[in-house]
């Protein structure tokens, strides 16, 4: 180790003692402690622990520390055969993809690297070849959801959320002038969600945006949800916080308008400043506007007694202006899965059982790429061209085999 990184960094040092702050250089937001990227790391980073101090349950690996000596393992035992060693764990009968444990090894790999920078090590051991050996081959793919919504399945859901909506909608607008009040706040109620749910899937449909740009992400407290105040249904767009980290504009297509509007017009959200996809949870909501009453003044017996006047929180929340958080993105994928099981839809995929929010993006990025071709595409998801073209590389490969096929056909028509 040089002078300059052995005068600040002592070998000593327990590895767990690097975790935070190199977690808060990686996190998002303010303090660095919001983002995926750090809550994956922070994940894989503990299990890495475990692994080194010979906690994670393998019979024949009692860690890295001496079994005479009595500490925790510090940077002085690591080395790249214990890296080497790691890998071999990963790589091990986990029930883990190829590609899954080529990412768990780069969290890690990835924290050694920092380490490097910080002085902790002298060499990236991580990244040596001996090291690396016992990882799989990467197959290419990127981990996580590879489903693409067909034409047939996209066509299946947005009709099935259209016609319940309307039903539900038709229900409410229709009610005798005596029907009580109580039962019309539930007709409304019961519109509301319908409408909600139908936007959200012709959005998620249509737009390719990022479910993480358009819902509530917990783990990043600048993904809020989308507001009223960041769509113009005139103009066909809305402003997202994009994965590139800035605010940026996004088509919002004629199919995904009109459900928008006629579910506006039915909220009339109070302010501007109102999710456009906010959560129904009653749990949630019932604490939000107890919470919010209080702070204005309200005594319990009130409350309980102004809350008694709704059917449901929510429409108290709306007359007294007590704003909701948006659906989280967990939160969509669990609407999809309820709706995808109501609405019968023919899926056929090895990871998921239901049309899963990405799934719509990459349907409709195909979509583009055979109409317009992978320039187009790349603008409208937000997209290099160069990744566009790794991710709908089938498509190329199918045309190019339909002009292999069209001329073999004509070479043994001359024939």
């Amino acid at each position: 180790m040089n002078q300059n990184t052995s005068s600040t960094r002592d070998g000593s040092t327990p590895l767990t003692s690097s975790f935070e702050r190199y977690l808060q250089d990686k996190g998002k937001g303010r303090g660095g402690d919001g983002g995926n990227y750090r809550r994956n790391a922070a994940r894989e980073l503990e299990r890495f622990a475990e692994w080194v101090a010979g906690d994670r349950g393998d019979d024949d690996w009692t860690g890295i520390v001496p079994n005479d000596v009595d500490r925790d393992p510090t940077f002085e035992d690591l080395d790249e055969r214990v890296f080497r060693e790691y890998a071999r764990h990963l790589a091990g009968d986990r029930g883990l993809k190829q590609n899954t444990v080529q990412t768990y090894y780069r969290y890690i790999s990835a924290w050694c690297g920092w380490c490097v920078n910080e002085g902790y090590f002298e060499a990236h051991y991580a990244q040596r070849a001996s090291a690396m050996a016992p990882l799989p081959e990467d197959d290419g793919r990127k981990p996580g959801d590879q489903q693409a919504w067909t034409s047939e399945q996209r066509h299946d859901l947005t009709r099935h959320v259209d016609g319940r909506a309307r039903d539900a909608v038709e229900a409410y607008t229709t009610l005798p002038e005596n029907t009580d009040p109580l039962d019309k706040q539930r007709a409304r109620y019961a519109a509301l969600k319908t409408a909600r749910d139908r936007a959200l899937v012709f959005v998620l449909a249509y737009t390719a945006v990022r479910v993480g740009e358009l819902l509530r992400d917990p783990n990043d407290p600048r993904r809020r949800g989308i507001r009223w105040e960041d769509l113009s249904l005139d103009d066909g767009s809305m402003d997202v916080y994009r994965k590139k980290q800035q605010w940026d504009a996004a088509s919002l297509p004629d199919p995904a308008i009109s459900p928008l509007r006629s579910y506006r017009k039915l909220m009339e959200p109070p302010t501007e400043r109102w999710p456009v996809f906010p959560t129904f949870d009653q749990r949630t909501l019932a604490e939000l506007v107890q919470e919010e009453l209080t702070e204005r003044g309200e005594r319990p017996e009130a409350i309980t007694k102004r809350r008694e006047e709704y059917a449901r929180d929510l429409l108290l929340a709306l007359d007294a202006d007590i704003r909701p958080p948006s659906i989280t993105t967990d939160g969509a994928r669990s609407i999809l899965q309820r709706l995808s099981e109501v609405a019968e839809i023919d899926i056929n995929h090895p990871k998921h059982d239901y049309l899963t929010p990405h799934g719509g993006r990459r349907g409709m990025g195909e979509v583009l790429v055979r109409a317009f071709g992978y320039t187009v595409a790349a603008r409208y998801v937000d997209n290099s061209e160069e990744m566009v073209r790794e991710r709908y590389s089938h498509i190329e490969a199918g045309e190019l085999g339909d002009v292999a096929t069209e001329a073999l056909e004509e070479i043994d028509d001359v024939g």
